[in-house]
Parts: structure tokens; C-alpha cells; sequence
């Protein structure tokens, strides 16, 4: 009866033992050694494993490890690492006796790949030399597939407390018969969405040409999927990516690339685009009104690689500012990137220049040099700064620098000369010339707007000299065929204010300027002040103080020039709108042309002198202005 009991409570412990064995698992640090080695002799990489390591027979062999980390030990200093929460293998019952290990699925949960970012290339690291046991074909193991979840990637540099990352990394990796492997996954950056899927043929991978399908899609940065075919090769720490060709939102590309990885990335890629679309994120409204942006443009990225490029399109979309054609070559090395275009289509013109951006220091810089020629201005003002006034043909020659990590302070920071051209077109919404009329009754605050009306222009010319954002002009010159503006002034960029004082005339005909007599004017300088897109226009008060009377003799002088000796509207008078500053009939409510407005110029006048002194609101009043 002992015997029996004996026998009975051994069989109990052994029965219990496997039911551990084959459904929680043991503790089996002897593992990890053993996996440490391996992983070393294999790769020349340090494996830690600070979790416990436990081996399991069911439902099939397992082994999982926990608290994972894999290091270079020549990149300690850097950071550069592997973290992974836990790995999990399951494997075939005959590979494990067989001694050759069949993986049917390998799990990796909550990886995180620690890269550093480097201003300076570092020598490269030789890994250790790989045993020769890790060469022989009995050391192989087989995969099936590999499963990531909630992964992430770690862009990083200590000196520059820079810190970006792509969460959220999703990706399975399947090995077929043929051991061709299919890579397809989802992650984010920030607020981009991003997914990828690539197949790779079974190959040896270094010093072999190998095929590849790429698929990539950014939905908030490329207006749709990209997808691509390529020939990828290994040369040591060199990716080589030959015979590129894809399509990219409905256009076609093909092009060349290296990678050198070894340490800070050098890319060399020659790309062709049929045609380029590509989203820019828009941090100001397209409405006039709006300041220039304070929002940070990071350009600290431009420290961590170094590039060659060759780019062209037949047609390229740039957050809707259409180029074609696009030919550019770029260099970026030490945080300074330098671009050249030439014979850069843009808005039914070309445009050839050169483009310096230094993001090497604490704050970013910029230098243009650039010609247009046959330039549609109001695209690109509608684009460059939200103003639709003006259109025609625009030749320029720029010369800028600036500084600054946002629009306004760019804007408000730029120096340099720019020396503008327009011929040939015309001001939207305004009638200049009705609107130099005006100025005999009232002052005005914005420019008066009708989309019906507008000014031809023949010609218009100016050339700046600009300081901290402040933009200087003394050789304003507007030319229509009925209107003449000649000033100067200061336009300030950055605050996207007017402050300009122009000697505007009115050709009395529709001869136009072609006409023997010279254009009537106001004889008073007129003020442009205030916001760009609201200013106020009036009768400088500071030039009619000067000499009132000749002031009185000029607006009267101006007066008959528009409406006639006897108060019946002259030629243009007609052409101006007809009755009043806001046009109308020509005939008055008493039947007569031009009505009582010429008639009472003389009063009119008087109380057009005491408008605009009130208007202005000098401080302190002459006491002898005869006029006050």
C-alpha cells in the first residue's frame, strides 16, 4: 500500500509538470544565452534580453522573450538601438528535432528602432566577423511570417533637442513557397497618414540586383498612390536603386537612386516626372486681409542628410502653382541647401535663377537671385500674397536675402533690390481714373471695387531697394490710356502696409496719351496709406497746406477739365461714370449734363479742402491758414 501511494503521488507531480510544460510554459534562462550567442555570431550585434525567457509546447514549440534590446557595440556613443517589448516564435515540432528551426510565425509587439540624426559623417563601424558555423546551411532558420504591431520609429539628436517620430507601425511581412516576400504595412507621421506594400523575390541580397514592387501612399502630402518597380541592390552600406519606374497621381516618373547608409545618409537620385502633383498645407487664408503667418517652418531636417538631385517635370503642381516645364538641380550638404533652375516654366513665362537655403545655424537663411520674363502677374500675386488687383505681363529682376522660421518674419526680415515690369494688362475692379475723380468730393478709405470696372495698363515700373522688410520706390511709374501715376513711397512687407504719395493725371480724351497736350492733374501729391488690401486714399493735407491757393486753383483747374467752363461734363466726364464720384447717368435729376456738380465747384471745392483737413486731423492747425 506505500509503494502504491509512492507511485501515485510521483505520477501526480509528473502529470502536473506537463501540464506546465504544454500550457504555461517554464522559465528557461538557459535559453537565452544560447539565443544571445547566436544572434552575435550571426550579426556582429549585442543582444540583451532583460525579461524572462520562457519556453512553451503548445499548442505548437514556442519561445518568448521579453524586454529585448539590440545594439551595435560600435554605435553606444550614438544611440542608435532596438527595443522591442516582446518577441514570440512559433515553430514546427519537426524543425525543432530536426535541429534546423521552421518559424511559422514570429510576432514583434511594441518595437521601437532608435535612429540618430547626424550633422557630420562618422567613420563607419565594422561589424564582427561572422563565424563560419553561422555560413553553413544547417545554421539557417526558416520564417514564415513576420507580424509588427504598434511599432515606432525614433528620429533623434541630443545636441539639437530634435525628436520626430512615425508611430503606429503595423506591418506583416509573408515568406512564400518560392521564398518571395510580401511587405505591407500602415503607419503615421504626425498628422500624415502613410501606407506602403512591397514584394521582393527570394534572391541573395548582397551584390545581387533584386526586383521590387513598391506601393506608398501619403494621401495628406501626394495626390495619390505611388507605385513603382525597381531593381535594388547591396554593396556594403550602399542601397542601390536602378531601372525606377512608377506612377505617382496619374503621371509616370522613372529616374535612378543610391543610398549610402553607413552613416549620415548620402542620396544621389536623377527622377523624371510626366507630371508632379504635389499638397502644400496652407497656413494663411487666401483672403487679402490676412497677416503672413507665424506658424514655425522646421527646416533643422535639412542638418541630417546630404543630396545630390537632378529633377524634372513636363508638368509640375505645386499646392496649386503649376510649373511646366521643371528642370532643377540640387546640392545639400552641411544644412545648406543650393538649387538652380533654368528656363523654369511658370505662369506662361520662364523663370531662371538661383536659391540658397542655410539651415546650418540657429536661424534659417535665405538668398534669391532670379529673372522672369513674360510672367502672368496675377496667379502668381495671387498665390505669392493673396492680391488680385493687378494682371498683365511681368518681367523682374530679384536680388534678396532674408532670415526667419516663419512667413512674417522672413517677410519681414528681407533685404536686397527687386526691379518690376508690367505691360499690357490691366486693373481689376477699380477705374483709376474715376477713381482720381472721386478725390474732388471726398476722401477715400479702400480701393472702390466693382467687378465691372477696370483700367487698362500699358505699362507699369518701379524698382525697390529693400531694408528689414521695407521696400523703397522713387520712380513709380503707371501709364494707361487715360491715366498717368507717377510717386514713390515705402511698401512694408512684412506688416503688408502702403505708405505712398503719387502725382496722379487724367488725359482729357480718348486720344490717349499719344495726345500733343499734356494731362490734366491734381497738382497735390495724393497719400496711399494703410493695409494693402483696404488702404486710405486722399489729397495729402500736408502738400495743400503748403500753397492752398494754388492747391484751390488746381482742384478748380481739375474741375474744368473733367466737367467743362460751364459745368457740362467734358469728354471724359462721360467715360468717368457721369454724375458724382460713383458714377451713374450723365444727366442730373434736373435734366442738364453734369447737374449742379459743376455748377457749385466753387463750394464744392471749399468743402472738399475742409474735408480733408478734418479728414487728417493735424494736431496742431496753422492759425494764419487762410484756408482753414
Amino acid at each position: 500500500m506505500r509503494a502504491w501511494k509512492l507511485a501515485a503521488t510521483i505520477v501526480a507531480a509528473v502529470v502536473v509538470i506537463i501540464v506546465l510544460l504544454l500550457f504555461i510554459g517554464i522559465p528557461a534562462g538557459f535559453v537565452t544565452s544560447a539565443v544571445q550567442s547566436r544572434v552575435e555570431s550571426q550579426t556582429g550585434y549585442q543582444l540583451a534580453i532583460g525579461g524572462v525567457t520562457r519556453v512553451g509546447l503548445w499548442p505548437s514549440p514556442n519561445v518568448t522573450l521579453n524586454d529585448v534590446t539590440l545594439q551595435n557595440p560600435g554605435d553606444r556613443d550614438t544611440g542608435a538601438r532596438i527595443t522591442i517589448g516582446q518577441i514570440r516564435a512559433n515553430m514546427t515540432l519537426a524543425g525543432v528535432w530536426s535541429g534546423h528551426p521552421e518559424i511559422t510565425d514570429l510576432l514583434i509587439a511594441s518595437p521601437v528602432v532608435s535612429v540618430p540624426l547626424l550633422r557630420e559623417r562618422a567613420a563607419p563601424h565594422v561589424s564582427a566577423a561572422r563565424g563560419k558555423a553561422a555560413e553553413e546551411k544547417d545554421a539557417a532558420v526558416s520564417i514564415d511570417r513576420v507580424t509588427i504591431t504598434d511599432g515606432s520609429i525614433v528620429f533623434f539628436n541630443l545636441h539639437d533637442h530634435v525628436e520626430n517620430h512615425i508611430d503606429g507601425v503595423s506591418a506583416e511581412a509573408t515568406i512564400a513557397a518560392d521564398r518571395s516576400v510580401t511587405v505591407k504595412g500602415n503607419a503615421h507621421a504626425g498628422d500624415h497618414a502613410l501606407n506602403f506594400k512591397a514584394t521582393m523575390p527570394a534572391s541573395p541580397v548582397e551584390r545581387q540586383s533584386i526586383p521590387v514592387d513598391l506601393k506608398f501612399e501619403a494621401p495628406d502630402l501626394l495626390q495619390g498612390p505611388l507605385t513603382s518597380t525597381a531593381q535594388v541592390g547591396l554593396n556594403g552600406p550602399v542601397i542601390m536603386v536602378k531601372d525606377v519606374n512608377g506612377t505617382l497621381g496619374g503621371g509616370t516618373f522613372s529616374g535612378s537612386a543610391s543610398v549610402d547608409v553607413a552613416s549620415k545618409p548620402q542620396v544621389k537620385l536623377a527622377l523624371d516626372f510626366q507630371r508632379l502633383n504635389v499638397a502644400m498645407p496652407t497656413s494663411r487664408s487666401t483672403a487679402g486681409s490676412q497677416p503672413w503667418s507665424n506658424a514655425p517652418i522646421d527646416l533643422i531636417g535639412l542638418n541630417y542628410i546630404d543630396l545630390q538631385a537632378r529633377i524634372s517635370a513636363h508638368q509640375f503642381n505645386l499646392g496649386g502653382t503649376e510649373i511646366a516645364p521643371l528642370s532643377s538641380e540640387a546640392a545639400l550638404a552641411g544644412g545648406i541647401l543650393k538649387c538652380r533652375f533654368a528656363d523654369l516654366g511658370a505662369y506662361g513665362g520662364l523663370a531662371n535663377g538661383d536659391l540658397t537655403v542655410d539651415a546650418s545655424g540657429s536661424h534659417p537663411s535665405y538668398t534669391l537671385h532670379s529673372d522672369l520674363a513674360g510672367i502672368r502677374a496675377l496667379p502668381l500675386l495671387q498665390n505669392l500674397a493673396a492680391f488680385d488687383k493687378l494682371d498683365g505681363k511681368l518681367q523682374a529682376r530679384l536680388d534678396l536675402r532674408s532670415s526667419g522660421a516663419s512667413q512674417h518674419a522672413i517677410m519681414s526680415n528681407l533685404d536686397g533690390t527687386a526691379s518690376i515690369l508690367f505691360r499690357d494688362g490691366v486693373i481689376r475692379g477699380i477705374n483709376v481714373a474715376q477713381m482720381v475723380r472721386s478725390l474732388t468730393t471726398n476722401p477715400l478709405s479702400g480701393w472702390p471695387e466693382a467687378k465691372e470696372r477696370a483700367t487698362d495698363l500699358t505699362q507699369l515700373a518701379a524698382s525697390f531697394r529693400i531694408e528689414k522688410g521695407q521696400a523703397t520706390t522713387s520712380d513709380l511709374d503707371l501709364v494707361g490710356p487715360l491715366v498717368r501715376v507717377t510717386g514713390g513711397g515705402t511698401i512694408d512687407l512684412g506688416e503688408q502696409t502702403l505708405a505712398l504719395q503719387v502725382d496722379p493725371k487724367l488725359v482729357m480724351t480718348t486720344e490717349g496719351q499719344g495726345r500733343s497736350s499734356d494731362p490734366v492733374g491734381l497738382g497735390i501729391p495724393v497719400a496711399i496709406n494703410g493695409p494693402w488690401a483696404e488702404p486710405r486714399i486722399y489729397p495729402s493735407v500736408a502738400g495743400m497746406l503748403d500753397n492752398p491757393d494754388a492747391a484751390y486753383a488746381r482742384l478748380k483747374q481739375m474741375g474744368k477739365g473733367l466737367f467743362g467752363e460751364n459745368g457740362g461734363l467734358n469728354g471724359l466726364g462721360g467715360l468717368l461714370g457721369g454724375n458724382g464720384a460713383s458714377g451713374g447717368s450723365d444727366q442730373d435729376d434736373g435734366g442738364s449734363p453734369g447737374g449742379d456738380l459743376g455748377q457749385t465747384l466753387d463750394n464744392m471745392i471749399q468743402q472738399g479742402l475742409k474735408q480733408w483737413h478734418n479728414f487728417s486731423a493735424p494736431s496742431a492747425p496753422d492759425q494764419n491758414d487762410p484756408h482753414p
